[in-house]
């Protein structure tokens, strides 16, 4: 696990060593093992290295690392068949010098040119320049796991794992993304390939860059994508056998490791499930670690710890107190980007004092999407049952909604009229309007006129929405896990966890995103995944009833979440309107500040629960000032 840096001029300019070891110092934090550079023969190629030692401790793993004096690559992350690789290459011939994924994959892609991702089984973002054809060929894995970025115009090509690396380059002049900032308001996150820089992107997931550096020709192709439409029919007895199989294999592989390994304990599902595949798999406890709040209402770790009992792991605790909030600053400088899930406080925490003791932490990522386990699952399932009372929703429900909503202030009345409104949109919307931060209408009333005239006013909405018919599926709950699969989870909860574990040098492997275990699951009827309205990840619980306690199968779905309502009223309060309101504020240049302050003002006199939203504004406020003052 490691971070990348590039940088390669088209016509006359030169890549200097300084230039790149100037990259790699601003992601050291990702890689503080070892770093390298490269620079090719005539100069126009640089590419830079930090790393930090899983596989192949030795030196010989060094990057950038040279392949048959013609292939040279930068990679982070982790092919976990890479040793079945090596042996089938090494018997047609291929040599190689060290014991190292990176090694292989350059065998690969001589063997087989792009179409070597199709052997990769792992987690990759990666760079291999060729120095006889003199192109570049880019990768980001399946699920988008890893990040890459890039700025590209016609003089100059630049990426790195994070984007501050490239900030550091006087060919990139700093300007603010006005519609990432828009789609952020209800998305929390910048969906890709926006960055909130206007000129920087993020290579989307499942895809490749190939560049052909002598004409100037830029390829982006998707290589991969889920296919739903191919299901199986199975006896349940026969789902739930093969789910473990295929579950306990994307475990197994992800625990080979030379350096100490453990695994993030929430108590929830998922978690659990893999802790209670690593504990059969492993001869001595494994480390599990979890985190907690003083809030009764948010805190998961008398969960967790059944879960530690059971399984004898040797657990860590960690209790986060209000005023580590204190370090939103240095979180929102770290993620660099646009971003809004408060639940990267947590993620952070639990990732540092993880790596007190381990280098490598597995998670249960990814159990949600593959077998629907939101509550917006639900709530979009009953959607199209009850989208055939259209008629009687219009006439009574909305009205209704709408009158109780502006009268009493409720959040859950808000969520019925949201849910009422929704009925008159496309399905294909749905599920953003469910869940979205700032409705269209809200929006309206934050923006300045100024704001307005910088946008391109697409719906965000919509970004979501347009996977839908792209996933081929006939059924449209698979379409929902599709367009999640292809927004929310590598635009959010991957890049989440990514940039906290990678800040404390932390690698994270989520078994649930194995590649193979994900075709697997496509394959599953979405009538196994929820029963009814409510019975969500049926069939998964059904395969795990036999090794975890009931009281962690069906407890109700609490959520990574940390108690942004009390803060805000309390020892946030001050930091926040300060922030928000002061004359000097970043976001008084583009929103309405009368807007702003109602917010803020209905929440500390407790009228309506803007917590979320109000911890985007000041994300971005962070954000704006951090990047842009």
């Amino acid at each position: 696990m490691c971070g990348i840096t590039g940088k390669i001029f088209f016509d006359t300019d030169e890549v200097s060593q300084t230039e790149i070891e100037k990259m790699n110092g601003a992601i050291i934090h990702r890689g503080p093992d070892d770093g390298g550079v490269y620079v090719s023969p005539d100069k126009k190629t640089g590419l830079g290295h930090r790393r930090l030692s899983i596989i192949d401790l030795s030196p010989l793993g060094h990057q950038p690392m040279g392949y048959l004096d013609r292939y040279w690559i930068v990679f982070n992350g982790e092919i976990y068949n890479f040793q079945e690789k090596r042996d089938l290459l090494e018997k047609e011939g291929y040599r190689f010098k060290s014991k190292s994924d990176t090694e292989v994959i350059m065998a690969l892609y001589d063997k087989f040119g792009k179409k070597c991702l199709d052997h990769l089984r792992g987690m990759f973002a990666f760079a291999i320049y060729d120095e006889q054809e003199k192109t570049v060929f880019c990768a980001r894995d399946r699920v988008g796991k890893k990040p890459f970025k890039y700025y590209l115009d016609g003089q100059v090509f630049m990426f790195a794992s994070e984007l501050k690396a490239i900030l550091t380059q006087k060919e990139y002049r700093k300007e603010v993304d006005y519609d990432a900032i828009h789609h952020y308001l209800t998305l929390q996150y910048c969906p890709a390939p926006l960055t909130g820089f206007k000129g920087i992107k993020k290579l989307e997931a499942a895809h490749y860059l190939f560049i052909d550096l002598k004409t100037k020709k830029v390829e982006k192709e998707r290589y991969w994508k889920l296919d739903y439409s191919k299901k199986l029919d199975l006896p349940e007895e026969e789902w739930k056998k093969r789910i473990m199989e295929k579950l306990e294999e994307s475990v197994r592989l992800r625990m080979i490791a030379d350096v100490p390994l453990g695994a993030f304990l929430s108590g929830g599902i998922d978690s659990s499930a893999i802790v209670a595949l690593m504990s059969k798999l492993s001869d001595k406890p494994v480390k599990t670690f979890s985190i907690g709040f003083k809030e009764e209402k948010y805190n998961e770790l008398k969960y967790a710890k059944i879960v530690a009992d059971k399984f004898k792991t040797d657990h860590t605790e960690f209790i986060v107190e209000p005023h580590a909030i204190e370090l939103l600053p240095m979180l929102v400088r770290h993620y660099e980007e646009p971003y809004a899930d408060s639940s990267a406080l947590p993620t952070y925490y639990v990732s540092k004092m993880t790596r007190d003791f381990v280098t490598v932490a597995l998670n249960g990522d990814g159990g949600d999407e593959n077998f629907g386990g939101y509550s917006r699952y639900s709530a979009f399932k009953f959607s199209l049952f009850y989208e055939n009372f259209s008629a009687l929703n219009n006439i009574i429900v909305l009205p209704l909604s709408k009158f109780l909503t502006d009268t009493f202030n409720s959040t859950l009345l808000e969520r019925i009229h949201r849910f009422s409104n929704s009925i008159n949109h496309s399905y294909t919307k749905r599920s953003g309007l469910f869940t979205n931060y700032f409705t269209i209408e809200q929006k309206n009333n934050l923006y300045s006129d100024s704001f307005k005239d910088k946008l391109a006013k697409s719906d965000s909405c919509d970004i979501a929405g347009d996977k839908f018919a792209e996933s081929g599926a006939a059924d449209k709950m698979d379409q929902l896990l599709y367009a999640d699969i292809n927004t929310s989870l590598p635009d959010d909860l991957l890049v989440k966890v990514d940039m906290a574990s990678m800040l404390v040098s932390l690698e994270g492997r989520s078994p649930f995103l194995d590649h193979e275990f994900m075709e697997f699951c496509a394959k599953i009827p979405f009538g196994l995944k929820i029963k009814g309205l409510n019975g969500k990840k049926h069939i998964l619980k059904k395969a795990l009833e036999d090794i975890l306690p009931a009281e962690i199968m069906y407890r109700k779905k609490m959520g990574f979440s940390i108690p942004l309502e009390k803060w805000f009223r309390t020892e946030l309060k001050d930091f926040t309107y300060h922030k928000l309101l002061s004359e000097n504020s970043s976001i008084g240049k583009i929103f309405d500040k009368n807007y702003v302050k109602n917010l803020l003002d209905d929440h500390c006199l407790e009228k309506f629960d803007h917590s979320h939203r109000i911890w985007a504004l000041l994300a971005l406020e962070l954000w704006l000032e951090e990047y842009f003052a």
